[in-house]
């Protein structure tokens, strides 16, 4: 049976029959009035006939629980429009052959996990010579020089590092999220790039595991990179996006 993409639904068992199964914590004591508590909860989060099918006792006062059931809702998945990275994926010999090609000169990297944030994972995985999942990090391309700052560098050392190291791209990774700390501390940078008169020197791209690329346009960054990007995800971009850049200069 073909779906119907103007109207989709989650589905368990049969198309569309709308199955699906939420985990979350409550502050409720552990017993059966918690359980009714969540299916309640679940009910008015648009879930038809909802069943706790587990629940743990965390601590005193807070409640675990899984639970089923039937979403009511849809979404017409013909009329999603999601802003893209707009470049063609290379892998390491394309891109550095690219760059020998169109730009004619290393490529300057510096990268960061910035603000409070001491999760290098992100940053590591792009930047780091042994790289991640099979894929070399900007440190090993030969076309690219790449310094990775590290974690919990502020802004304004980052910033100054980039002009000292003429950089062409600016990479920041940020994994704390609670609160929105990231919100503001990727806003800030740009704040910061902006008020010293720099901004456009760079390539600016942040990443992390609740990045978008259309989160990062809202907040004045070129791209956005959420999980699973490889380092030549990135330099694909940015390679790219610096020909583009170039290719404009010479017209005006």
């Amino acid at each position: 049976m073909k779906a119907d993409l103007t109207c989709v639904k989650p589905y368990g068992d049969t198309l569309n029959d709308g199955m699906v199964q939420l985990s979350f914590s409550m502050t409720v004591p552990y017993g059966e009035e918690a359980r009714e508590a969540a299916r309640q909860l679940a009910m008015k989060m648009g879930l038809d006939e909802p069943q706790v099918y587990h629940m743990k006792d965390l601590t005193e006062g807070f409640t675990f629980f899984i639970v089923y059931g039937k979403c009511r809702h849809f979404v017409d998945f013909t009329s999603i429009r999601v802003p893209k990275v707009d470049s063609v994926r290379m892998d390491f010999d394309q891109i550095n052959q690219y760059i020998r090609e169109k730009i004619g000169r290393k490529v300057v990297v510096v990268g960061a996990c910035t603000g409070t944030d001491a999760h290098t994972v992100g940053i590591d995985a792009i930047m780091n010579m042994k790289g991640y999942h099979g894929e070399y990090g900007l440190e090993r391309y030969p076309e690219i020089e790449a310094y990775n700052l590290g974690s919990q560098v502020e802004n304004e050392v980052l910033m100054e590092e980039a002009l000292k190291k003429k950089a062409d791209v600016i990479l920041v990774s940020q994994v704390v999220t609670q609160k929105g700390a990231h919100i503001q501390t990727l806003t800030e940078l740009v704040e910061l790039l902006e008020a010293e008169g720099v901004r456009d020197q760079f390539i600016l791209i942040c990443g992390g595991p609740r990045i978008h690329h259309e989160l990062a346009l809202e907040l004045g960054f070129d791209a956005g990179f959420g999980p699973g990007t490889l380092a030549p995800d990135v330099a694909s971009y940015f390679v790219q996006e610096l020909v583009r850049r170039q290719n404009r200069s010479r017209m005006l």
